[in-house]
């Protein structure tokens, strides 16, 4: 069951889609306080707070405080509580506690979760003008299901961004790309996409290309088309400052940026230097950049990533000013501690300044609102922009979107990756713990960047990734100018095990495939907790780094530097699965209970639920290779499993039609067979 309760004038995030009578009376669970500012509700000692999507520390958020704060924020430590996104949702689940909580608000939201009192919990926004959601149920997965079905289906992307994609800021040229490809080709390696930084572009001016460098691009868009590999170019949020310049032009003769109080253009900077910013907030606004996205849609550009939108500002030019005028004052001084700290304060919080968020507005429906009052509420919308546009240009057509700022209700038009990481082991910790709470709000198609972006990858950090990283939708290795080129063509040493690692992931496709559409037509996590599949285990509940996939799969990724194994807790009965290659697989049946297993540099280890089986392909280098309907299947019965395998053409929109299911049932004594209107051919893995 879900009730809304409303506070004041709710500001209309379209964060729902499900349109829910406003109750006006006492709020279950929490008491309202701080002139209904404040919500706040004790914590029951067995109590399990999961949620708020891309956050720091663990599933269980309890202990720290969070603030719901899209953030330009790359040093993703402990100690940080805004990072990229904003998602509202929390779920508490206990013996004494099971409820989730959506709080629909368009600013900064504040959560003390157990840090002031372990025992309470505080909930906390600028106005009181909001909407509450209050979502009872008998499980943890029950809430979850009702909360995506309030909120609407998630972003489905095409099959081909399934497979592995190689990225770094930046590859120049044409030419730097055609390494990049015949690298991974001659060497077997399977790939699928290649991305473009912001050098792809004309001095970094969006929707624009270096002729220099990208001096034929549609003809290379369709040159690697046919090695199956897709471009998938970056957009950013800032519009250049350059008069000729149409992007620029056109938004400054219609009005269609973000103002100054005396309502002339805020001025910020990104990569280009001084721009501004479009004001997404308007549907006329969204029109107008979402239909810049044709000038590479037709190109033969079916995939975007949109990047530096919370928005990200190196600096304002006001701030700027003001700054150089700060210092100037310090010209000729004796710099002592105090005035070499405020020197340094100057220019450090010239990036991100908080008073710049403060300095422009948005037209909302001819009501000017002030950004930082709807802050989180732009890089939903210049996704949102560009999800509008492809349904009107392409409306049958799938087209790859995600993005690095989010909030619920952009889960609809792209998915997300979890920004600038580092090449730390604590960050492929930190990805493991995000997916889930990501799942929980809605953003399926996730991933972070394999090997970190930032600092320099090794060779054995790459591998333990990697193998954590066949297992997630979006699949992309990913780093910084600047540092150790982390192709995994640059480590010969380990460059079979690497070849054989991501042929595992194509090995997998059809099984991963089937749950990620499964888990968004049907509102459901493609991972998840392994409390919510076992909810009555203590020990389960206590679990932060292992992760339920589907109904069959437990992965228990390795992300310790040197570690030859992981101990990992099995709440049942399982088969252990070693994978060396798409195929060689070995396995072995395990008791339920806590074990230490070795996993080797070179091998993929997962396990199998008891009754339960999942399908294999062959493989192939690039998606279009690999035989969805040509099936292996991985088993594990003792008396009788069934399971619902979904694939369709990976490209058009006919998402429920039953030509694109059969359910395969395979019994104990080993008989096999498949009914629905999808065929295909089936063996048996034992």
């Amino acid at each position: 069951m879900i009730r809304r309760y409303s506070f004041g004038h709710p500001f209309q995030t379209d964060a729902v889609v499900k349109d829910l009578p406003p109750i006006h009376g006492p709020v279950p669970y929490f008491t309202v306080e701080n002139d209904d500012c404040t919500l706040a509700c004790p914590l029951s000692s067995d109590t399990i707070v999961y949620g708020l999507g891309e956050t720091v520390r663990g599933i269980n958020k309890r202990g720290w405080h969070y603030c719901s704060n899209c953030s330009d924020e790359p040093q993703h430590t402990e100690g940080k509580q805004s990072l990229y996104a904003s998602d509202n949702f929390l779920l508490l689940a206990g013996k004494g506690q099971m409820f989730g909580v959506f709080l629909d608000y368009p600013g900064k939201v504040d959560y003390d979760i157990g840090y002031t009192n372990m025992n309470h919990m505080a909930v906390t926004v600028g106005n009181a003008d909001y909407d509450l959601y209050i979502i009872e149920g008998k499980s943890a997965e029950e809430i979850v299901h009702q909360f995506r079905g309030l909120i609407g289906r998630s972003y489905i992307a095409p099959k081909w961004a399934f497979g592995y994609g190689q990225s770094r800021w930046s590859y120049y040229s044409e030419d730097e790309v055609r390494e990049v490809v015949q690298k991974h080709r001659e060497n077997h390696v399977p790939l699928d996409m290649v991305y473009l930084d912001i050098d792809y572009m004309d001095h970094y001016k969006d929707f624009t290309l270096n002729d220099e460098t990208f001096p034929d691009f549609a003809e290379f868009v369709q040159e690697m088309r046919r090695q199956n590999i897709h471009l998938v170019p970056i957009i950013d949020a800032g519009v250049k400052q350059e008069r000729g310049y149409d992007v620029c032009d056109e938004g400054l003769e219609n009005g269609y940026f973000c103002k100054k109080e005396d309502g002339t253009p805020f001025v910020g900077a990104v990569w280009p230097g001084k721009a501004y910013f479009p004001d997404f907030l308007n549907p006329e606004v969204r029109a107008w950049f979402g239909g810049k996205y044709r000038f590479l849609l037709d190109k033969g550009i079916d995939g975007f990533w949109n990047d530096m939108n919370e928005p990200a500002l190196f600096y304002s030019e006001d701030g700027l000013k003001a700054a150089f005028a700060e210092m100037k004052k310090l010209e000729g001084k004796n710099l002592d501690m105090d005035k070499v700290n405020y020197f340094r304060e100057l220019v450090t919080g010239l990036s991100n300044n908080p008073k710049d968020y403060e300095s422009f507005y948005h037209n909302c429906g001819g009501k000017r609102v002030r950004h930082d009052k709807i802050h989180n509420l732009y890089g939903y919308n210049m996704t949102r922009s560009a999800g509008e546009a492809f349904e009107k240009y392409c409306p049958n057509k799938r087209v790859l979107m995600f993005s690095r700022s989010s909030m619920v209700g952009m889960h609809r038009y792209g998915g997300v990756w979890t920004g600038d990481n580092c090449s730390w082991w604590s960050h492929l910790l930190l990805e493991i713990q995000m997916m889930p709470s990501l799942n929980m709000c809605g953003f399926l198609y996730s991933g972070a960047d394999i090997g970190g972006f930032g600092d320099n990858a090794t060779a054995d950090l790459l591998l333990r990734w990697t193998a954590f990283g066949v297992f997630t939708p979006l699949m992309r290795n990913h780093s910084a100018l600047g540092t150790r080129c982390q192709e995994v063509y640059r480590f010969p040493e380990v460059l079979p095990v690497f070849r054989n690692l991501i042929g595992i992931r194509y090995a997998l496709l059809p099984y991963l495939y089937s749950e990620y559409m499964k888990a968004t037509l049907q509102d459901t996590m493609y991972f998840k907790p392994l409390a919510f599949v076992y909810p009555q285990d203590e020990d389960a509940a206590r679990v932060q780094d292992q992760l339920m996939l589907g109904d069959e799969l437990m992965v228990t990724p390795v992300y310790t530097q040197n570690a030859v194994g992981r101990t990992v807790y099995l709440p049942e009965p399982m088969k252990l699965v070693r994978m060396h290659s798409a195929q060689e697989i070995q396995t072995e049946q395990m008791e339920k209970g806590y074990h230490y297993i070795p996993i080797a540099l070179d091998e993929i280890v997962f396990f199998l639920r008891s009754d339960r089986m999942i399908p294999l392909a062959k493989g192939g280098e690039s998606v279009p290779e690999v035989d969805f309907g040509d099936l292996t299947l991985l088993v594990n019965v003792q008396h009788c499993a069934a399971y619902q395998y979904y694939s369709d053409d990976g490209c058009s929109k006919d998402y429920d039609n039953a030509k694109n299911r059969t359910c395969i049932t395979m019994k104990a004594d080993g008989t096999v067979s498949a009914e629905g209107q999808l065929p295909v051919k089936l063996d048996v893995k034992r």
